[in-house]
């Protein structure tokens, strides 16, 4: 099936963009969403308005978040984790807990589907992608490391860093109920 794409739509097109798709993909996502319309004849005399229109909003979306990119662009997020001895997480480090990370660093409400990564299963330096729009796609830092070691920041990333864990449930008995067995 071959579709105008209305809108950019990332892993596809941009805005005006004739692509042909499948079935499936075109009728049960595409069209419904909004996101494109059947190529017909009288759809594709519409392509230069829509990339003139598109080409306007993107400019004015990347303008908007130019200063969030530039934010997150020397960003360094640090995670305490438990791990085995082979550098293996109990666990791991999901898109959703770094993207509220993100959220708490800097205020910017990052969505886990932008970010480009799998959940985290080792300890180490991992580069995640965060795609703000088509064109602005910064990359953190995700530092992650056994808890209660110390954490080592690169240098040039020194000032940026922040030390952010999740908080674990203690294992120790309360006072109280120490205090009931002597």
């Amino acid at each position: 099936m071959k579709v105008l794409l209305l809108k950019d739509v990332y892993k596809l097109g941009r805005a005006g963009d004739v692509k042909k798709v499948a079935d499936g993909y075109g009728r049960n996502y595409l069209l419904p969403q909004g996101l494109a319309v059947l190529a017909t004849p009288g759809a594709l005399k519409q392509t230069e308005k829509i990339r003139s229109s598109a080409a306007v909003t993107r400019n004015q979306l990347n303008q908007e978040l130019s200063g969030v990119s530039e934010q997150l662009e020397n960003m360094v997020l640090t995670f305490a984790a438990k791990a085995g001895e082979t550098g293996k997480l109990y666990g791991s480090i999901t898109p959703q807990m770094v993207a509220s990370s993100i959220q708490e660093k800097i205020g910017y409400e990052a969505d886990r589907r932008q970010l480009d990564m799998q959940p985290i299963r080792v300890l180490g330096e991992h580069k995640v992608r965060v795609r703000l729009t088509l064109d602005l796609i910064p990359t953190i830092l995700v530092i992650v490391h056994r808890e209660g070691e110390a954490v080592e920041i690169p240098s040039e990333a020194q000032p940026e860093a922040e030390q952010i864990a999740e908080p674990e449930p203690s294992n120790e008995p309360d006072a109280e109920v120490a205090a009931e067995q002597s």
